[in-house]
């Protein structure tokens, strides 16, 4: 483990209750790795692989059928991962100085063996979170908490008839309401929650990120950003492409972004994005691949249900797990030429950590900050 890992493991395990403080910490390290990211242009070996955050697809099954996503229908179907390979898997990331770990799917919460997993991964200090619908928490959130579990981001559509319409399941937001009382109710003081709040065509109103906000607020979250995507291999577009924005969509999508920034200086803690790269939001969306800004998926690694190994969510691959541990996939010559590649946007170039990835590059900061 190098020591920028154990920095960022300490700061994780002591800070990130803390926002302020944790806060300041990132903002310091992005300003370093601004540095280091802009040397990395004239001098590309600065950039290698430096694990830190392991994405793992335990199941592709799912309980909604949201028409933006193939998971439960055509994307690895009836494939998920075993306990046994999960925790080989875990092994070896703690070995490699992985800290965080996400579990997700398809829906997470449908594998039998996720609080095994989340036990064992805390077991390994590193710090488990789930990604989820939502609709099964208020079932397994009390196996999950006394597991170890801390951390839940819910993945999140829209209010009421919104959702059901987008997840193309009548009656299901009611399940999701039931889940994040359950949470708050019976946890609320020992795991922290996060709305993704995806942001495309439907819910690109003022209106609708108003709902969602007060959503979160009534149940203690904080709300991420998340953007409608176009390169995801398990990502479709709906019918007619409706879910994707357009050129002429700018001025809607920025009204939005004016509603998150002074939702952002009303209340710094709850969007969990800084406001330079809230700015840069209509540009990620309009832009798509054509937004020239460095990726870091040099730090993270994504496995599949079928235990696919990739560098991204989008591509790298570097292996799978039915035929080799994650030990003798990392570092390699294609996982070194993987990080290289992604940094100098040698890929579809998705906008995946879109915050990160402006914070951490010098042009982008000057000109979202008014600066350049």
């Amino acid at each position: 483990m190098t020591i920028q890992q154990s920095l960022r493991k300490l700061v994780g395990d002591r800070a990130r209750h803390v926002p302020r403080v944790y806060g300041y910490l990132k903002g310091v390290e992005n300003r370093i790795e601004r540095y280091r990211h802009s040397a990395a242009r004239m001098a590309p070996g600065l950039i290698r692989p430096r694990p830190y955050k392991l994405m793992i697809a335990v199941t592709a099954d799912c309980n909604a059928r949201c028409h933006g996503c193939r998971y439960g229908r055509d994307f690895m179907p009836g494939h998920r991962l075993s306990f046994e390979m999960v925790r080989d898997l875990l092994d070896d990331a703690a070995d490699a100085g992985f800290y965080s770990i996400r579990f997700y799917g398809g829906e997470p919460l449908l594998h039998p063996d996720l609080p095994r997993m989340i036990e064992y991964c805390a077991s390994r200090r590193m710090r488990p979170y789930v990604t989820t619908n939502g609709v099964l928490l208020d079932k397994k959130i009390n196996a999950l908490v006394a597991a170890g579990l801390r951390d839940i981001t819910l993945g999140f559509y829209g209010v009421g008839e919104a959702y059901d319409r987008y997840t193309q399941s009548p009656g299901l937001y009611r399940a999701v309401e039931r889940g994040l009382a359950a949470v708050a109710e019976r946890h609320g003081g020992t795991v922290q929650m996060q709305m993704n709040w995806l942001l495309m065509r439907p819910t690109a109103s003022v209106e609708a990120f108003r709902a969602a906000r007060a959503v979160a607020e009534r149940y203690g979250m904080s709300i991420r950003i998340d953007l409608i995507h176009y390169s995801l291999p398990y990502f479709q577009e709906g019918p007619d492409r409706f879910l994707q924005f357009r050129p002429e969509d700018r001025p809607q999508i920025e009204r939005v972004v004016e509603e998150l920034v002074a939702a952002k200086m009303e209340k710094p803690e709850l969007l969990n994005h800084t406001v330079v790269g809230l700015r840069s939001i209509p540009d990620w969306l309009v832009l798509g691949p054509d937004m020239k800004v460095p990726c870091t998926a040099y730090e993270m690694i994504w496995v599949g249900a079928d235990g696919t190994v990739q560098m991204c969510y989008v591509t790298f691959e570097l292996g799978n797990l039915h035929e080799a541990r994650l030990s003798e996939l990392l570092f390699t010559r294609r996982h070194r030429c993987a990080a290289k590649d992604a940094f100098g946007l040698n890929c579809p170039n998705c906008h995946c950590s879109s915050n990160e990835r402006i914070m951490r590059h010098a042009p982008s900061v000057r000109r979202y900050s008014g600066q350049g």
